[in-house]
């Protein structure tokens, strides 16, 4: 099946500029993946639209359409991404998202002026959605999800630019970080892209022997949940 038009523009902005590089790259894991994605990449107004917009598209076709009050992005990267993917729904729907606020942590807190760790909309009694650019180990999803929590707010979902659909090293052979977040909060995490969609829509931009060591990576690592 035909990637959507808003997926095929994000992963041409994030190749043309750099934000989704093939090569030989270390992760956190100590992997050697043969691909590497950095949303913080796209700071600059041409690929900035297209991440937004595909943000954007992901939330407004999915489940979480219409389930949320606030959007919360994590600091640092989810900061920029919350205000911008909130402006990009209100264009996309005025009625629907109208009322829909946003809000972000600090790394520390504040002692002076409106104080504390949370700027922007509070979160008690709300509904939350939290955005962010990928899930590693799961670690500072959880940190967010407990700091929203702590404040009084629901998380009801995740959403990510992209899913590596890859084990946790120290998993159980079958399980990614977001099926093991999945599990943990039975809430839905949902992906602009999966390593699937990167496979079918590089194809023809970039080498068959990069394609080739990207499909050997996900029969090495790929999850089943």
């Amino acid at each position: 099946m035909a990637l959507p038009q808003y997926k095929k523009d994000f992963l041409q902005a994030a190749v043309d500029g750099g934000a989704l590089r093939f090569g030989s790259f270390e992760l956190k894991s100590k992997r050697i993946s043969p691909y590497f994605f950095n949303a913080g990449d796209f700071y600059v107004g041409d690929l900035h639209i297209p991440i937004i917009d595909a943000y954007a598209e992901t939330i407004a076709t999915s489940e979480l359409a219409a389930s949320f009050d606030v959007i919360f992005g994590p600091a640092y990267k989810g900061i920029p991404l919350a205000s911008a993917v909130l402006y990009a729904l209100f264009k996309m729907d005025q009625a629907k998202y109208r009322k829909v606020a946003y809000s972000y942590d600090r790394k520390e807190a504040k002692d002076h002026g409106e104080g504390g760790t949370i700027v922007g909309s509070p979160l008690e009694g709300k509904r939350v959605l939290v955005i962010d650019d990928v899930v590693s180990a799961g670690t500072a999803k959880r940190q967010a999800i407990d700091l929203i929590r702590a404040h009084g707010g629901t998380v009801v979902g995740i959403v990510v630019a992209l899913d590596r659909r890859e084990t946790l090293p120290d998993g159980d052979g079958k399980t990614s970080a977001i099926g093991q977040l999945r599990k943990e909060y039975q809430i839905p995490i949902i992906s602009i892209v999966q390593l699937n969609d990167i496979i079918d829509g590089v194809k023809g931009v970039i080498s068959d022997d990069d394609i080739r060591k990207i499909e050997e990576y996900r029969t090495k690592y790929g999850a089943s949940d």
